[in-house]
């Protein structure tokens, strides 16, 4: 043992000489030594090795083979769009026309039907000059645009020849889909046709900004929220459940400021407003939304505090526009202008609190309520005015 010990000892004690080398001079020649005289030591025992390979799984998980094969379904029916804009529109009087030279935009739709309707964004065929579609098997062809509305964010195109085999996908309810369901997008991000990405739905009722009009500005309600990586390109792409049921069409990312790429939230026009617009838009080429006609701001418990209202809860009505439905139902607007959180407010107004029985609590809520709704149809607001409660009857119209 002291002898293992010694062994071991010379070994450190070179190891750190190695490292921090010290040399001593000397006069006298140093006396050699024998190595010390020691039994034979017993032969090592031979280690035994195991069997190192990896054994590679060549079966999918039944996830994974679930979706290749919603992959190979869903594919042939979504395409990508090379988008020509009309650049003459914005030109000087006098300016000689622009010839186009190629496509100036790009996007994604998807096969509605087998008459050739194909289901994208507004946004993506917005001032084309040109269509073209390109299949999943390289394939090209010109498009006709059917119709659009800018207040869904939704367009049809038309082409009259399709590839053997093309179908048309099939379509969920979105109106049952719930919070943590898996999500699979399929579109051409930065051009990359036919990209599937994997998320979860991880929001359900969220409000987008839509399109400025002379009466002000109207919001898409309803949107479907998703982690599912949606970038530009896939703009007019399906949203699917993991049957290969679209659920929504892809439509906007959240981006910080100065950013343009997706950073986790993204959001989908959902397939209960594709069932209600795209038929139109392929009938008539637009869609007529129901309107109130009035200005609102969420009333909460701070803001309530702030301006001494009789309700914490509710959609005060800021201004009412001449003429609308609201007008003619005798709703009241705010009489006075205040600021809040750095923006102007219209208080005094009316605070509505329910529509058709349901109790409000924001205004996304409402015009997300009002939207289900067609032109036409009735609906009864209960509001707060002053100290009282009434109810008030509107007759919805179309959006002017």
């Amino acid at each position: 043992m002291r002898r293992v010990l010694l062994i071991l000892l010379l070994f450190i004690v070179t190891g750190c000489a190695r490292a921090n080398l010290t040399v001593v001079t000397s006069n006298e020649a140093p006396t050699p030594t024998s190595p010390p005289i020691r039994p034979t030591d017993a032969p090592l025992l031979p280690i035994e090795v195991g069997n190192t390979s990896v054994e590679v799984e060549t079966e999918l998980s039944e996830s994974e083979q679930r979706l290749v094969d919603l992959y190979r379904r869903v594919d042939p029916a979504v395409v990508s769009l090379d988008v020509v804009v009309d650049q003459s529109a914005n030109l000087p009087p006098g300016h000689p026309p622009i010839t186009p030279d190629g496509p100036s935009g790009q996007g994604s739709g998807f096969l509605y039907d087998d008459q050739g309707h194909i289901v994208t964004n507004h946004h993506v065929i917005a001032g084309a000059f040109q269509i073209q579609v390109r299949f999943a098997n390289g394939a090209t062809v010109i498009a006709d645009l059917i119709g659009s509305d800018p207040d869904s964010d939704l367009a049809v195109i038309k082409v009259n020849s399709l590839p053997e085999g093309v179908k048309p996908l099939p379509f969920g309810n979105s109106e049952t889909l719930q919070v943590g369901q898996t999500a699979v997008a399929i579109g051409s991000p930065f051009g990359q046709r036919n990209t599937l990405t994997v998320g979860v739905i991880s929001g359900l009722g969220r409000t987008l900004r839509g399109p400025e009009r002379r009466v002000g500005s109207f919001s898409i309600p309803n949107v479907i929220q998703t982690d599912a990586a949606i970038n530009p390109g896939n703009s007019g792409g399906p949203l699917l459940n993991l049957r290969g049921e679209v659920i929504g069409v892809n439509t906007a990312i959240a981006v910080s400021l100065g950013g343009s790429n997706f950073e986790g939230v993204g959001y989908a026009v959902p397939a209960q407003t594709v069932a209600r617009v795209v038929p139109a838009l392929i009938k008539q080429g637009r869609y007529d939304h129901p309107w109130l006609g009035i200005s609102m701001t969420t009333v909460d418990t701070l803001f309530a505090n702030r301006f001494g209202l009789a309700i914490n809860r509710g959609v005060l009505v800021g201004a009412v526009q001449e003429g609308s439905p609201a007008a003619a139902a005798g709703l009241q607007g705010g009489s006075t202008t205040a600021t809040y959180r750095g923006l102007p407010v219209r208080i005094g107004g009316d605070i509505i609190i329910a529509c058709n029985g349901a109790p409000i609590f924001s205004s996304d809520q409402l015009v997300g309520m009002i939207d289900l709704l067609q032109v036409g149809d009735q609906v009864v607001l209960k509001i707060q005015r002053g100290s009282e409660q009434l109810d008030v009857t509107v007759t919805l119209a179309a959006r002017p």
